[in-house]
């Protein structure tokens, strides 16, 4: 319909564009608000407490109207300050802010753990994190709190892990050579090696040690540096080999061994193999314990919707499936995706931690994405513990970071935080989503579908806009040989694509202006494009 002719949208709407920075977080105690009365008319705080549908409410002030309320953490904040200012006899409800000396742990490589606390390093984008300052104002973890780490075994000897391991103590105190605490094992102090059948998992290849070390390298203790959780304890559970491949009996007798011997949950950074009924099976018998099963997406860089990595890809509603984002909070190109069987991501690239032999590394990988989430799921565990698996996994899910590079890529949408995941609170939207923009209606489109050997171009335009884009209510092209070509104002290429991308965003394009130029070849033709509006801001 279009073809061979140039459209072209020049809008004069004068319409200014606030872009909102992201909000700072605001850290308050969970389940607890100041609620001040305008009279107190003399009631009891028992009667408060029915009154307020609280846990508990206690008198700040002689007077009587400034009360600390006491209500579930599980609800949304917002939820219920709205439900406390609705009572006639409350003038304003607000959380119980946290007030602090901004202390951090003396680890001395904290400032090279962007995923933590990403200050800019390396020209990274400022407040790309989980958010773990924050969340550790509220709880640094506990010994309480058991991981099974199933990988290739953990160093347990290294300075930064040594206090955080789990310790069989009926075989630790035990006579050696006897199973103690008659669970099948023998000698099982800190776990099992399922790849050699030894009682000893220490870590021959590095990877799992390095894991470990994100969601539980001690904090605070001056050496090297600090993981999710300052306190916890990593069940070390090896069934990959020095060469880093295992076998699928191994997996299910790890998966098997945390789940009767007390870990609330496991960390799997590995995958591989077809559906396996029995692995499906291993799994599903841990999410009947009330346990988590956390695994990586896969390094393959492709949509797990379309083709599934297992066992991240296993229908069990116990799985969170893990992305990687750089430090830009970019999709990292490795990393698998999917709308639909990927939950959420976290930081994955250039990540520092712990190896073998008391050493530090930098690895990449939605292996090192697996364990930040597991950090904060121990992190939110340690502060509810009374949370089961459904929970556990709705709360990291549900308050993920929205991103612009993570939309229709994951469940959520978004990266894994540990302050929002605490307190149950929504981060606020990406302000670099153009979904997020304001936007002015184009139409614009193909044939569909789309004639052999089309040259097609429309360009666009919103005056004095620092950043555009293009929204596409249909994108169907047939994959790598038919593509959309987009160019800046200086004729210069920015960004080509080609394949499904339906209910999205173009690339952001730097101006004012954008030429959108559609190509086919002679084979399959697909739908087409339609383009329905212009994001700018």
């Amino acid at each position: 319909m279009f073809q061979g002719r140039s459209w072209k949208l020049l809008a004069a709407l004068l319409v200014s564009v606030v872009a909102h920075g992201a909000q700072a977080e605001q850290q308050s105690v969970p389940g607890e608000y100041i609620v001040v009365l305008k009279d107190s008319n003399n009631i009891s705080s028992q009667a408060f407490q029915s009154v307020f549908r609280a846990t508990g409410v206690e008198a700040i002030n002689k007077k009587g109207d400034q009360l600390l309320v006491k209500r579930s953490p599980l609800e949304r904040k917002d939820f219920v300050i709205t439900d406390l200012e609705s009572n006639s006899a409350v003038a304003y409800a607000e959380p119980n802010f946290i007030y602090t000396i901004n202390s951090a742990p003396n680890d001395p490589s904290l400032g090279e753990l962007w995923g933590l606390s990403n200050l800019g390093q390396k020209g990274g984008k400022q407040g790309v994190d989980i958010s773990a300052m924050a969340a550790w104002d509220i709880t640094t973890g506990s010994r309480e709190i058991i991981v099974g780490v199933i990988d290739t075994g953990v160093d347990y000897t290294h300075p930064d892990l040594a206090n955080n391991m789990w310790i069989n103590e009926a075989e630790a105190n035990g006579v050696e050579g006897v199973d103690d605490d008659n669970n099948g094992f023998v000698d099982d102090i800190y776990g099992y090696d399922f790849a050699n059948n030894d009682s000893d998992p220490i870590d021959d290849h590095n990877h799992g040690t390095h894991c470990s070390g994100t969601i539980g390298a001690e904090g605070n203790d001056g050496i090297g540096v600090v993981g999710v959780n300052w306190k916890v304890r990593i069940m070390a559970l090896k069934f990959l080999t020095a060469q880093g491949s295992g076998s699928l009996a191994g997996a299910l007798k790890a998966i098997d061994y945390a789940t009767e011997n007390g870990a609330h949950f496991t960390s799997n950074s590995w995958g591989g193999g077809g559906f396996s009924q029995s692995l499906y099976d291993s799994i599903k018998r841990a999410q009947d314990k009330n346990m988590l099963f956390i695994a990586a997406a896969g390094n393959d860089g492709k949509d797990n919707d379309a083709r599934p990595s297992y066992p991240a890809s296993y229908d069990l509603d116990n799985i969170i499936s893990v992305a990687a984002v750089d430090r830009n909070g970019d999709l990292a190109s490795f990393s698998n995706y999917g709308r639909t069987t990927v939950d959420v991501a976290a930081p994955g690239v250039e990540i520092l931690s712990t190896v073998k032999d008391g050493q530090y590394k930098e690895y990449r990988g939605t292996s090192m994405a697996t364990p930040h989430v597991a950090g904060i799921a121990a992190l939110v565990l340690s502060e509810s513990p009374e949370m089961d698996y459904k929970e556990l996994k709705q709360r990291i899910v549900a308050t993920a970071r929205p991103l612009a590079s993570l939309k229709g890529k994951a469940v959520s949408g978004g990266m894994a935080n540990a302050y929002a995941a605490l307190t149950n609170e929504l981060p606020p939207p990406d302000q670099n989503d153009p979904a997020n923009w304001d936007r002015v209606e184009i139409n614009a489109e193909t044939e569909h579908p789309y004639p052999s050997q089309a040259n097609q171009e429309w360009e666009f335009e919103k005056a004095g806009a620092k950043n555009i884009s293009v929204y596409f209510e249909r994108f169907e092209t047939e994959n790598t040989y038919d593509k959309v070509q987009f160019f800046n104002r200086a004729g210069e290429l920015v960004h080509t694509q080609s394949g499904s991308f339906n209910d999205s965003f173009g690339p952001v394009i730097d101006g004012d202006y954008v030429r959108v130029v559609f190509t086919s070849d002679g084979s399959v033709n697909r739908f087409g494009l339609i383009m329905k509006a212009l994001a700018y801001r």
